[in-house]
């Protein structure tokens, strides 16, 4: 149950937040040139690699089990629940949908308004942006994976899952060279909510004793139980906004 939790929720999260790498560091390159463009997003991704080798020796070497269960579990249930609130509100309507065709929109404004040094051997404005926005991006992913391979003692398969999730939406977006707005983000996002809010309940109580009935299978009656509360919640928003003077 374990192994599998780590992969789907490891998996998932780090999709959502290639996605919106992938959209822009498409904008930089179809708009600014490739060569910097990957010049930029490969020197995040050193750094992104040399941090998570440097923090998952740090914390399998040197932090009590039970400690390292009870404060990333704790982090992970309050990362979760950000992830959950801003679900619940996007599914009620109290929150904008995440619009990557918007974005990428965006982006492509922002690139084509710098201009172009011809000439000069890197094209400094699109390596910065690049190198920023996976950087950032790219540390999510690296706090997911500390905070559920660490939690579940299996920060390999965390890794090999964020690798996965990199390579296949990744080589997705290159193929079709447009934003992957199809992909349903928002839903995938509730999914990875109620997920890691489930997995840092668990891992956090472990932490503190509580021994879950069932054993591992208390992961499935806490998703149960923390999917029913959103839905709930979403229900009740929906109904309070159609009711308000100021819906629409």
């Amino acid at each position: 149950m374990d192994w599998l939790g780590t992969v789907v929720a490891t998996f998932l999260a780090s999709a959502v937040e290639v996605v919106e790498t992938v959209t822009i560091v498409l904008a930089l390159g179809l708009t600014r040139g490739w060569r910097s463009t990957f010049a930029g997003a490969g020197a995040a991704a050193v750094v992104l690699v040399a941090a998570t080798a440097l923090l998952g020796t740090a914390l399998q070497r040197w932090i009590d089990v039970g400690a390292l269960q009870i404060v990333i579990g704790s982090l992970l249930l309050v990362f979760g629940l950000q992830w959950l609130r801003k679900a619940i509100l996007r599914a009620s309507g109290y929150k904008a949908l995440h619009d990557e065709d918007a974005i990428f929109q965006e982006e492509v404004a922002g690139a084509r308004a710098v201009p172009i040094v011809r000439g000069a051997a890197l094209d400094w404005f699109a390596f910065t942006v690049a190198f920023k926005g996976v950087l950032l991006e790219g540390l999510e992913i690296v706090f997911i994976v500390m905070t559920i391979g660490a939690s579940t003692g299996q920060l390999g398969v965390a890794a090999g899952a964020a690798v996965a999730a990199v390579v296949v939406v990744g080589a997705i977006a290159m193929i079709l060279r447009h934003p992957l707005s199809r992909v349903p983000e928002n839903t995938i996002k509730f999914a990875v909510g109620l997920l890691l809010t489930t997995f840092g309940t668990f891992w956090a109580g472990e932490g503190v004793g509580v021994h879950w009935l069932g054993d591992d299978l208390a992961l499935l009656w806490l998703l149960g139980v923390y999917s029913l509360t959103a839905l709930l919640a979403v229900r009740y928003l929906e109904r309070q906004r159609s009711m308000s003077p100021l819906a629409g």
